[in-house]
């Protein structure tokens, strides 16, 4: 299966030299220069993954990432030409997978491609955890969580949850650990692949959207705990 990828950027040299890269790797390439036709293009074509770019006519990035998030968890990666904080937590909000800022080496767009694309194993099932006590499960239960892990799929209080990818292997990486404490940069290094350098917003960001899916008060959270000065922990005791 050739997987398709839709680079959405204004600028065409960029489109350009990214077209080339991933063609090179055995990639099909769509793309788009603005908000509106990626999102006819994505409709037509259901890519496996997009390349999303913010400032762009029409439609900013972050206002396509939202309406392809209302209706599907693809994984999206954005490119902006801004570095602040402010900007990354909007698109990892939004529902943003990954965030490369402007100028970028299009080796490591290719790198951050294939740690995506890794991870929903493009082999026709998805993906199972890489975990030994994880190999020969199908579902993790806790009192009011369920995790379906051959469908991706998560209930809570019997009513399914839409996760993206990356929310359900982080939620599937803590509940499979109960008790266990990770950093952050180590939940980078789990869930991502790729060296961030010290930049930990994208967990905090995606720890934040996790228990607003899951928890019913997300403020006081009884599955995903913070540890204050390290990281993140699941508590609770699984159901056999």
């Amino acid at each position: 299966m050739t997987i398709k990828i839709l680079i959405v950027d204004d600028e065409s040299n960029i489109r350009d030299v990214c077209t080339r890269y991933l063609e090179r790797e055995g990639y099909q390439v769509l793309v788009a220069a603005d908000g509106e036709e990626s999102l006819r293009v994505w409709r037509e074509t259901t890519p496996d993954l997009i390349i999303l770019d913010v400032m762009m006519p029409k439609k900013s990035g972050f206002q396509v990432c939202e309406e392809i998030r209302n209706e599907h968890d693809v994984p999206v990666i954005m490119l902006t030409a801004r570095g602040e904080e402010g900007d990354r937590i909007i698109g990892l909000t939004m529902g943003a997978d990954d965030y490369i800022t402007k100028p970028f080496s299009p080796r490591e767009l290719v790198l951050r491609v294939k740690a995506i694309l890794r991870r929903l194993h493009f082999s026709g099932q998805p993906q199972q955890p890489s975990s030994p006590s994880l190999a020969a499960k199908e579902l993790i239960r806790f009192p009011g969580l369920a995790i379906h892990l051959p469908s991706r799929g998560v209930e809570v209080d019997g009513v399914r949850i839409e996760l993206t990818v990356k929310e359900f292997e982080l939620l599937t990486l803590l509940a499979a650990h109960p008790e266990q404490v990770f950093s952050r940069s180590q939940l980078l290094n789990k869930v991502w692949d790729v060296d961030y350098y010290g930049d930990t917003t994208t967990v905090t960001v995606h720890i934040r959207r996790l228990r607003e899916k899951i928890e019913a008060n997300p403020s006081e959270p009884d599955y995903i705990k913070t540890v204050w000065g390290i990281g993140y922990k699941f508590e609770g005791q699984e159901v056999p």
